[in-house]
């Protein structure tokens, strides 16, 4: 009886170890990636620029890859060195893969997006990372 316990444990622990690392190895495989991107606008006193800068980002929540989505300003924090305020708008996003990401860098919305809005930016900075 005890041998055919510490084989049943040996099997079951076996099973449990292959389990963990095929699902971690899939995570891997499979890392949700955030995208970041910081606008600043070229007009960046104008209200109305600001305001045809947010709608047009909302319009990218439709994108079927995108799992949340974040528009915002800059915050009134306290006033750091490693805080930097200077852009006018921003958009957090989070994909589940680099597909979902890719998926939305083609998407008609997204490409028309631009095409509505680029001309109000001066500069975008994307910042997009994976899961270490």
């Amino acid at each position: 009886m005890e041998t055919q316990s510490r084989r049943t444990f040996l099997a079951t622990a076996s099973a449990l170890t292959l389990g963990i690392t095929t699902s971690f190895a899939m995570e891997k495989e499979k890392s949700p990636l955030v995208h970041h991107v910081f606008f600043w606008l070229k007009n960046p006193s104008s209200k109305e620029d600001l305001a045809k800068l947010l709608e047009g980002l909302r319009t990218l929540k439709k994108i079927e890859t995108i799992k949340m989505l974040h528009i915002g300003v800059p915050a009134s924090t306290e006033k750091r060195d490693v805080v930097d305020n200077s852009y006018s708008a921003s958009e957090l996003m989070f994909f589940d893969d680099l597909a979902g990401q890719k998926t939305y860098q083609d998407h008609p919305i997204h490409l028309k997006f631009i095409e509505n809005c680029s001309h109000l930016w001066e500069k975008v900075i994307v910042y997009d990372a994976i899961s270490a």
